[in-house]
């Protein structure tokens, strides 16, 4: 994965999975800057539209770090124009090891259809094939039930809790740690 590769556009039955731009900042600013919403993500709610902005960039840097990844906007392909209703992504990519963590989040109103397990069965499975991944981690707050839920129709296993490893909202959480290896992916098609 380098940035001269072009960005690996992705499709469901119902989901265009697309490169991030500087006109999705918006939708990003209004994901983000949901408090309620956003409060197992692990940072701050964004407020300002520059704020979105630099999560933009942030996302396209992924691409040219030495430890790439990265992050696909989430579209209905049925309305495309209607915007970004979230994001997903393989970040922090160990090539050596063969591993990566998996993010993601979506608009309140586009939970509960389904739409999230159907970007990221995508998602593991380019992970697998075109990053040859053996093992894809993702850390989950425990009160984070509907994130909890998702990853194990997914097929992640739960390992163990990270103490104390995050930092957000004045205080630390701990983290459970999640991961699907290679020979899991089958269970991921529940």
């Amino acid at each position: 994965m380098t940035t001269t590769a072009p960005f690996p556009t992705l499709e469901t039955p119902r989901l265009l999975l697309r490169e991030i731009t500087a006109d999705d900042a918006p939708a990003l600013l209004a994901i983000h800057g949901d408090a309620e919403h956003m409060k197992w993500f692990g940072t701050e709610p964004l407020t300002e539209l520059a704020q979105a902005q630099t999560l933009v960039e942030t996302f396209a840097g992924w691409r040219r770090q030495a430890n790439p990844g990265t992050r696909w906007g989430l579209v209905r392909r049925a309305a495309p124009e209607a915007g970004l209703i979230g994001s997903c992504g393989l970040f922090a990519w160990n090539r050596s090891w063969r591993k990566c963590t998996l993010g993601y989040e979506l608009a309140p109103q586009a939970c509960g259809q389904g739409l999230m397990l159907e970007a990221l069965q995508a998602v593991l499975a380019w992970g697998h094939e075109s990053m040859q991944l053996h093992r894809i981690e993702a850390q989950v707050h425990e009160d984070n039930r509907a994130s909890r839920a998702l990853l194990a129709r997914l097929g992640f296993a739960e390992e163990g809790r990270l103490r104390e490893v995050a930092w957000w909202g004045g205080r630390p959480h701990d983290l459970l740690m999640l991961a699907r290896l290679a020979g899991d992916a089958g269970a991921g098609a529940r």
